[in-house]
């Protein structure tokens, strides 16, 4: 029965599987599919470890840079509101979307950079007009949530007066019908009153 996983060492920096002279364990489909035949990875052995020493204490040292520069940047992005302004109809609608690229280039213009798109954990495309709480997350452990408010162009008419469902689509809301006013039924005193009158 063939191995399902195998050992390799890292001849490069790869995301969320380690850095360069590591050692990893992984499914060798993708071993044989993309780690060997890219260049990526080769079987282990001492002397090939030996060889990438040096290269591996740089990038440890980059790591430990780049982490710390995340760090700070959490803490600076804590209560962020971003603002958008965008194209929409009139039931605020946009026309296109606010997408992950759209937020990371936002953040960057004003002064947040090195926010890669995949670091955006927008679950869906923003579609329409409102403010929502988007996660920013490099780590399991740096992680900043951001307010971003997504405004129309122009001003939406009685908008307020309106309810859309998720889609973004009016909801339509019956026309009350008119009711007739019942007459107003007199009084027996009234009523007796009147008939004397007219006896």
């Amino acid at each position: 029965m063939s191995r399902r996983t195998i050992n390799l060492l890292l001849l490069e920096n790869i995301e969320s599987l380690g850095i360069i002279g590591d050692i990893v364990k992984v499914r060798t489909g993708y071993a044989r599919n993309y780690l060997l035949p890219m260049g990526m990875a080769e079987p282990p052995s001492d002397e090939r470890i030996e060889t990438l020493h040096a290269e591996r204490i740089e990038a440890l040292a980059r790591v430990e840079a780049r982490r710390s520069e995340r760090e700070e940047l959490v803490t600076r992005m804590e209560e962020v509101e971003l603002t958008l302004i965008r194209s929409c109809n009139d039931r605020g609608g946009l026309y296109g979307s606010v997408t992950q690229r759209d937020i990371a280039d936002a953040l960057e213009q004003v002064g947040y950079p090195g926010v890669d798109i995949r670091a955006v954990r927008l679950p869906a495309s923003i579609r329409r007009v409102g403010a929502y709480e988007v996660p920013i997350q490099f780590e399991a452990d740096l992680r900043a949530d951001i307010t971003v408010v997504v405004e129309p162009d122009q001003p939406l008419e009685e908008r307020e007066e309106m309810e859309f469902d998720d889609e973004g689509e009016l909801i339509e809301k019956p026309t009350p019908k008119p009711v007739a006013a019942a007459p107003a039924e007199k009084s027996n005193a009234a009523a007796d009153d009147e008939a004397k009158s007219e006896g």
